[in-house]
């Protein structure tokens, strides 16, 4: 294996040097997860990021109780549900502010365990980073190519900085996987969902600001706590993709700046440079398989899904299923335990992170709408959903959120 890779960063243990090998392709919250599930199994592990620093993209996250899970097997649940802050409430609006549904979310905690929470993407990604033993992550390394390996050949990566013979390899290249694209040549990759985001995080107002979403005409806006009084904010609007503009932050006052209130305020707080603008994509068609040889597939890699049914969350647990399946050093019958893990971790992961695809999709899609027609449909349905006790909508989140790790 090739040493020496540059810009090296990552807090922690030294590494015992012992154990088989993991390369893991990327440094966000499904790789350095899945480094870290490794790690704690007992394997060695290298971070390969392409980027020249460990700086997380985005703004904040929703945490859902199965994440929480998840980070507990990782062993930073606690460390992460003290760097959160847990929402209380949530609802529905319309873009005049009449609320269409409004709940308490203790009903969360209660039925779950825990509730959900809203934290810093910065801030996870630097517990799962403090996580790795020091000199784990390789910044400024990006992977050009894999040799998939099989039960009698490692793995074989290639970077930028040299190749790694590795037992196996973890791609979490994100939605744009050039691990996937290789191994997969015949997939189509990618598709627009029809839609654009933007994300930013300000200030919250002092008065009080519920959680909650507000539906538009093919238009929406989310409010989500975050520590500190800081609030995560979130819209989305069919565009054609590919658009950008000039000053972001203008856009959104001219698509949203006559909504309810604190929505104006809060895009009149942040600025054109604070503004994060992505199209949004999703992989429509399923890969075959979450593995090829010996390397496994997390996250947007694997099963990239439009961002209503937390991604992210479906990362972590990608992480704490793989690194539970994946057998513990040292490896009996050469490859072929490690092979049989990695069946195994496609058939538990692929039907969940599939059926919320789908589901994640339909909510993105009625997020779209833009008939009258139908936009009161949508609506006249959130107000009879609001009506449901607590035990039944908590019934509904079930396929949701009711996930837990394997023994």
């Amino acid at each position: 294996m090739t040493d020496g890779f540059p810009r090296t960063s990552g807090r922690g243990q030294p590494s015992s040097g012992r154990g088989p090998q993991a390369a893991v392709v990327g440094a966000g919250i499904g790789g350095l997860a899945a480094a870290v599930a490794l790690h704690r199994r007992g394997w060695r592990v290298t971070v390969c990021e392409r980027s020249p620093t460990l700086e997380p993209v985005g703004a904040g996250i929703g945490l859902t109780p199965n994440a929480l899970r998840a980070m507990d097997v990782l062993g930073v649940g606690a460390a992460g549900r003290a760097r959160s802050a847990p929402l209380a409430t949530g609802g529905i609006r319309r873009p005049d502010g009449r609320w269409l549904a409004r709940s308490n979310l203790d009903f969360i905690r209660s039925r779950f365990g825990d509730p959900v929470i809203g934290m810093h993407r910065s801030a996870l990604i630097e517990l799962l980073a403090d996580a790795l033993p020091a000199g784990s992550i390789h910044t400024g390394v990006a992977a050009v190519g894999v040799e998939p390996g099989d039960r009698h050949r490692a793995a074989r990566l290639r970077t930028t900085a040299g190749d790694l013979a590795a037992d196996l390899v973890v791609a979490a290249d994100g939605i744009r996987s050039g691990l996937r694209a290789a191994l997969f040549p015949s997939h189509p990759g990618v598709a627009y969902a029809g839609y654009s985001s933007w994300r930013f995080v300000v200030s919250a107002p002092r008065d009080r600001t519920d959680s909650s979403e507000t539906w538009g005409s093919g238009t929406r806006f989310g409010i989500m706590h975050l520590p500190g009084g800081l609030l995560h904010c979130s819209a989305t609007a069919v565009t054609p993709p590919r658009v950008r503009h000039a000053d972001e932050a203008a856009e959104l006052a001219q698509r949203f700046g006559r909504w309810h209130e604190p929505i104006p305020s809060l895009i009149a707080a942040t600025t054109s440079a604070q503004v994060l603008h992505h199209d949004v994509e999703e992989l429509a068609a399923p890969l075959p398989a979450y593995h090829r040889g010996r390397v496994a597939f997390v996250g947007d890699s694997a099963h990239a899904m439009t961002p209503n049914l937390g991604p992210a969350c479906l990362a972590l647990e990608d992480a704490a299923v793989l690194g539970r399946l994946v057998p513990a050093p040292p490896i009996p019958d050469g490859g072929a335990a490690l092979l049989d893990a990695l069946r195994r971790y496609t058939a538990t992961r692929m039907p969940r992170a599939q059926r919320l695809t789908i589901r994640s999709r339909r909510v993105g899609a009625a997020g779209q709408w833009s008939s009258p027609i139908a936009v009161a449909i949508r609506d006249l349905g959130f107000r009879l959903g609001g009506l449901l006790p607590p035990t039944m909508t908590g019934r509904a989140l079930d396929t949701v959120i009711d996930w837990r790790p394997p023994p």
